[in-house]
C-alpha cells in the first residue's frame, strides 16, 4: 500500500465578519502549525451582515474549543445570557409562549415527561415545569445552580452579543496564532483551466493570494462558490416568504432580560435582543406584503426607545447552495445559504460547518467521497432546521393579514407534515439523525402554536391520577424553589462580566 503526502499547505478564507473570523480562529487553533499558512482576505469597504445577535447553547462548545474565557468574551462583546426565546402573537394575537433551552420536568419510567402532563389534561402551563423558562420570566440567571443538600445542576444557556465585536475578538485571537490578513477587495477568482479548481484570488490592487484550499465567507453573493464555481441554489422562499429585514438599535430602559423576544407582526416578525449597552431590534418581513417604508414604520412604532443609528436594510433569498463544497472551495455562513434568524441558527450553521470541515479535512486530492459526505450532511442539517422554522409560520390561527393566511394554508415539506401528524395523533416526537433541535424544542413550538395531541403514551397510565398529581406538584415546587435561589441576571453580569462603558 502506498500512502502519498498531499497535505494542504495554504488555506485562503475570503471574507471576514462572523463567518470568516470564526473559521480562521478555529482553523488556527486546531490546524495551526508551522507548515500550514492560513490567510484571510477582507475588504474594509464592504460592510458585514449581522441580522441578529442571539445564539443557541451550542456556541458555548465552540468557545470552549478555542479555550476562550467566557466572562472575558462577554465583557468584550457587550454580552448577556439567553435562556430561551419568547414568541408573542405567533399562534394568534394576545398569546405568548417560551421556547426554553432546558427540559420540562423529568422522564419517568422511560416515558417523556410531556405525556404525563398531557394525561392530566395540561392543567398547568408547560413552562412551569422548566427551570430555564421560569428563570427567564423572573429575570434570573446563574451558569450552575448550587443549593445545599442538592447536586449541582448546570443551566442550559446561550448568549446575546454584538456580532461585529465578536468578529473583532476572534480576529485578535486568530492573528495571534499566525493568521495573515490581507486588506483589499477581490477583483477576480482565478481558475485552473485544466482542473477547474481555484488557483488564486486576484485583488483590486494587483496582488494575488494563492492557496490549495479556499473557504468562501463572502456572504450572500457567494463570490467563489456561486459566481465562479456555479454551485447552484435551491430556493425555499415559497415556504419561508420573509425576504428582508430592517435592523436598528435603541437604548435600554430596563435591566436586560435573559431571553430573546420574537413578536409577530402583520407581514413578518420583530426581534428584540437585550445587550448590556443597548437593545438590538429588527423587523423581518415579506416584501410581497409590505414595502420598506411601512416595515420601518412598524419597527419604529414598536421600539422601546427612539433609534440610535441609521436603519440597516438587508435583502436575501431563503434557501441553500446545492453544493456548498465544490472543487477546492467550501462555502461557510451566508455564502452556503440562508435561513432567517427566527431561531438564532445563523452562527450555529457557521459553527457546524466548521466542525464538519475539520472532521472531513481534505488533502490536495480532494477526494470526491469526502466532498459528497460534507454536502450530504450539510443538506440534511439545513432541511431539518428549515422544517422547524416553517412550523412557526404554518401552525397559526391568525386571520388578520394576507401574510398569515398564506402561511397557514401553504403546503409544507412532507418531512414536516409527517412530524406534525405524528404528534397530533399520538403526542410522540422523534429526533431524527441527531438533528439540531431536540424533542424539547419541537414540543415547545408545537404546543405553543396550538397543536394538541389526540392521545398520550399508554405507559403513562402506569401512574395513578393521585400519584401523578403529587409528582407534578413536586416538580413544579422544585422549579419554583430553584428559581428563587438564583441571582438576578443583571446582578450576575455586573459581578462577573460587566463591559466597559463605550
Amino acid at each position: 500500500m502506498t500512502i502519498t503526502n498531499d497535505a494542504i499547505q495554504r488555506i485562503c478564507i475570503l471574507g471576514g465578519g462572523t463567518a470568516g473570523w470564526m473559521t480562521a480562529a478555529a482553523f488556527s487553533k486546531v490546524l495551526g502549525n508551522q507548515s500550514l499558512q492560513i490567510e484571510l482576505v477582507e475588504s474594509e469597504s464592504i460592510g458585514t451582515v449581522s441580522v441578529g445577535e442571539a445564539t443557541i447553547p451550542q456556541i458555548r462548545a465552540f468557545n470552549q474549543l478555542l479555550g476562550l474565557d467566557e466572562m472575558d468574551f462577554l465583557r468584550h462583546t457587550q454580552g448577556t445570557f439567553k435562556l430561551g426565546i419568547e414568541f408573542i402573537n405567533w399562534y394568534k394575537p394576545g398569546t405568548a409562549y417560551m421556547h426554553p433551552f432546558g427540559p420540562y420536568g423529568t422522564n419517568m419510567a422511560g416515558v417523556p415527561f410531556h405525556h404525563y402532563w398531557l394525561k392530566r389534561g395540561s392543567e398547568q402551563p408547560l413552562e412551569s415545569f422548566c427551570l430555564e423558562a421560569m428563570a427567564a420570566r423572573a429575570g434570573k440567571f446563574t451558569p450552575v445552580l448550587e443549593r445545599q443538600g442538592s447536586p449541582a445542576r448546570p443551566v442550559n444557556y446561550a448568549f446575546h452579543f454584538d456580532a461585529v465585536a465578536y468578529a473583532v475578538y476572534l480576529r485578535q485571537f486568530a492573528e495571534k496564532r499566525g493568521v495573515k490578513r490581507h486588506a483589499g477587495q477581490m477583483k477576480e477568482v482565478m481558475l485552473n483551466p485544466v482542473t477547474g479548481r481555484v488557483d488564486a484570488l486576484l485583488l483590486a490592487d494587483g496582488r494575488q493570494v494563492e492557496a490549495d484550499f479556499f473557504i468562501d465567507c463572502s456572504g450572500f453573493k457567494g463570490l467563489i462558490i456561486e459566481q465562479a464555481l456555479h454551485s447552484g441554489f435551491e430556493d425555499w422562499s415559497h415556504w419561508l416568504p420573509c425576504d428582508r429585514a430592517i435592523a436598528q438599535p435603541c437604548a435600554s430602559t430596563e435591566p436586560p432580560r435573559p431571553y430573546t423576544q420574537s413578536i409577530a407582526q402583520a407581514a413578518g416578525w420583530q426581534w428584540r435582543i437585550p445587550l448590556q449597552n443597548r437593545v438590538g431590534n429588527g423587523h423581518v418581513y415579506s416584501s410581497h406584503y409590505v414595502d420598506d417604508d411601512e416595515a420601518l414604520q412598524v419597527l419604529h412604532d414598536t421600539m422601546l426607545t427612539p433609534p440610535e443609528a441609521e436603519p440597516n436594510l438587508l435583502r436575501w433569498q431563503t434557501g441553500r447552495r446545492r453544493e456548498p463544497w465544490k472543487k477546492n472551495c467550501v462555502a461557510i455562513g451566508l455564502a452556503a445559504g440562508f435561513l432567517e434568524p427566527l431561531e438564532s441558527t445563523g452562527i450555529q450553521l457557521i459553527q457546524s460547518a466548521i466542525s464538519r470541515l475539520l472532521s472531513l479535512f481534505p488533502d490536495k486530492t480532494f477526494a470526491e467521497e469526502t466532498i459528497k459526505t460534507f454536502n450530504r450532511y450539510s443538506t440534511t442539517e439545513m432541511e431539518q432546521i428549515r422544517d422547524f422554522i416553517i412550523l412557526h409560520y404554518k401552525a397559526n390561527e391568525r386571520d388578520d393579514s394576507d401574510f398569515w393566511r398564506y402561511c397557514r394554508t401553504m403546503n409544507v415539506p412532507d418531512s414536516l407534515n409527517d412530524k406534525i401528524q405524528l404528534y397530533r395523533r399520538t403526542g410522540r416526537i422523534f429526533r431524527e439523525n441527531n438533528e439540531l433541535f431536540s424533542d424539547i424544542s419541537w414540543l415547545s413550538v408545537l404546543n405553543g402554536q396550538g397543536i394538541y395531541p389526540q392521545s398520550y403514551h399508554p405507559l403513562a397510565d402506569k401512574f395513578s391520577a393521585t400519584n401523578l398529581d403529587e409528582q407534578l406538584a413536586m416538580l413544579q415546587k422544585q422549579v419554583t424553589d430553584n428559581v428563587a435561589a438564583m441571582p438576578d441576571h443583571a446582578a450576575f453580569i455586573a459581578r462577573f462580566c460587566q463591559a466597559k462603558v463605550m
